[in-house]
C-alpha cells in the first residue's frame, strides 16, 4: 500500500545527447528525477550526454482549473478511441501540457500506473481535481471493458457542465462587475470632487437647496469615515469568505435566496436542473446503479437546495419509490423534467431522456442568459445616470438658482 510514495514531484531538465544518426541533438523534457530522463532519452533513441536540472527562478504554481481537466477528459478519450496505450496517452499529454502543475499530476498519474495502480485509483488520489463521479466513472469503464466510450461520455459531460458554469458565471460577473465600478467613481466624486465645489458655495452667502445639502453631508461622512466604511466592506467580504464555505445554514438560506431573486434565480434553477439531468445521464448510462447515481449527482448540483432535495429522493428510491415519483414529491423539478423521467422509465432510457432534458435547460440557460445581457445594459446605464448624474445636478442647483436671483 505505498500510494503516497508513488506521486513525485517532478522538474524541467535540460538536455544534449546523439540521435541513432550521430547527430547532436538537445532538448528539455519534465521527470522526477535525473536518471529516468536518461531512461526516457534511450527509450527514443537518443544516448544523453549531458542532462542538468533547469533553474526555477520565481515560478509560481498555476492552479489546475475545472476547465484543465475538461480538456484532459477530451484528450483522453481521443487518445484511447484512437488506439493509443492508456501510459503512453498519459505521457504525451504531459509533455504537451502548458500548465506545469497540470503537467506533473498527469506524470504522477502515469508513475502511480506503472507501479501497480489501476487509472481509477490513480486519478482517486488527485480528490480535489477528481472527484467521486469522474473516478466512479473511469472505474465502470474499466470493470466493463469500456473506458474508451466511458471517458468520451466523461469528456461531454465535463465539457457540457463547464460551458454552463461559465453562463452562469457571466449572468451574475457582468452586472455586478459595472456596479462595483459605478459605486467606486461615485464614492471618488463625493470624495474629492464635491469638496471643491463645497468650498466655492461657501461665498454665496445663501441658503443651499436641500438636495445638494444631503450630497454635501454625504461628501463629508465619507472624509471623516472612510476608514469605517472600508473596514465595514472589508470586513463583510471576509466574514463571507470565511464563514460560507463552512457554515451549512448561509449556504443554505444564501443558495434558496438567489433562486428567488427575479431573472438570476431562473437561470440559477434552470442551470441547477440542467446539471441534474446531464449527470443523472452520464451516470447512468455509464452502468452506475441508481442509488449511487443520485449520490453523486446530489453532490454535482452546485445547490444546497437541489443536494438535500436529491439525497431524500435518494432514501426514497432505495426504499422501491420510482424516480418520477420522487421528484414530483420534491416539488422542486419542472414538469417538463419530470415528464420525461417517467418516460424515460417506461421505456428503459432514462439515460436518453435525461440527456435531452439536460439539453434543453442548457439551451434555456444560454437563451436566458444572452436576453439577461441585452436587458441589463440600458438598466446598468440607467443607474449610472441616476449616481453620477444626480450629483452632477447637486452640485450645478445652486449656481442656477444664483443665476435666475441675479
Amino acid at each position: 500500500m505505498a500510494q503516497a510514495a508513488l506521486t513525485v514531484k517532478e522538474h524541467t531538465f535540460l538536455w544534449e545527447g546523439m540521435d541513432r544518426k550521430g547527430a547532436r541533438v538537445k532538448g528539455e523534457s519534465r521527470g522526477a528525477s535525473e536518471s529516468l530522463i536518461k531512461t526516457q532519452l534511450r527509450k527514443q533513441g537518443i544516448n544523453p550526454l549531458k542532462v542538468r536540472k533547469k533553474l526555477e527562478l520565481f515560478s509560481r504554481k498555476k492552479k489546475i482549473s475545472a476547465g484543465d481537466i475538461a480538456i484532459f477528459s477530451r484528450q483522453m478519450s481521443t487518445m484511447m478511441s484512437a488506439g493509443v496505450p492508456l501510459v503512453q496517452s498519459l505521457e504525451l499529454i504531459s509533455r504537451g501540457n502548458q500548465n506545469p502543475t497540470m503537467a506533473e499530476m498527469v506524470m504522477g498519474i502515469k508513475v502511480n500506473i506503472e507501479g501497480g495502480s489501476s487509472f481509477s485509483e490513480s486519478l482517486a488520489k488527485y480528490p480535489l481535481q477528481f472527484d467521486d463521479l469522474f473516478v466512479n466513472l473511469v472505474d465502470a469503464g474499466e470493470r466493463s471493458g469500456a473506458l474508451e466510450a466511458l471517458l468520451d461520455k466523461i469528456a461531454t459531460y465535463k465539457e457540457k457542465t463547464e460551458a454552463i458554469k461559465k453562463k452562469v458565471k457571466k449572468a451574475m460577473t457582468y452586472p455586478s462587475a459595472v456596479l462595483v465600478v459605478a459605486f467606486i467613481v461615485t464614492g471618488i466624486l463625493l470624495y474629492f470632487v464635491v469638496p471643491q465645489f463645497e468650498d466655492l458655495f461657501k461665498g454665496f452667502g445663501a441658503d443651499l437647496p436641500a438636495f445638494t445639502v444631503m450630497v454635501i453631508g454625504m461628501s463629508r461622512f465619507i472624509q471623516d469615515k472612510w476608514w469605517l466604511i472600508a473596514g465595514i466592506i472589508g470586513g463583510a467580504i471576509f466574514a463571507f469568505g470565511y464563514f460560507y464555505p463552512r457554515s451549512l445554514k448561509m449556504r443554505r438560506f444564501l443558495d434558496r435566496t438567489l433562486l428567488k431573486v427575479p431573472v438570476v434565480g431562473d437561470i440559477l434553477y434552470k442551470s441547477a436542473v440542467a446539471r441534474f439531468a446531464r449527470t443523472l445521464s452520464t451516470m447512468f448510462a455509464a452502468g452506475v446503479p441508481l442509488v449511487e447515481a443520485l449520490d453523486s449527482v446530489a453532490r454535482a448540483a452546485g445547490n444546497i437546495v437541489f443536494h438535500d432535495a436529491i439525497m431524500i429522493m435518494k432514501d426514497q428510491v432505495s426504499t422501491g419509490q420510482q424516480l418520477q415519483l420522487t421528484m414530483m414529491q420534491s416539488a422542486l423539478f419542472p414538469p417538463m423534467a419530470t415528464q420525461m423521467v417517467a418516460i424515460g422509465e417506461e421505456s428503459g432510457s432514462l439515460d436518453e431522456m435525461c440527456a435531452k432534458v439536460a439539453e434543453f435547460y442548457e439551451a434555456e440557460v444560454d437563451n436566458m442568459v444572452d436576453s439577461l445581457s441585452s436587458l441589463l445594459e440600458p438598466m446598468i446605464m440607467a443607474i449610472l445616470g441616476v449616481l453620477v448624474g444626480g450629483l452632477v445636478v447637486a452640485m450645478y442647483l445652486p449656481i442656477f438658482q444664483l443665476g435666475q436671483v441675479v
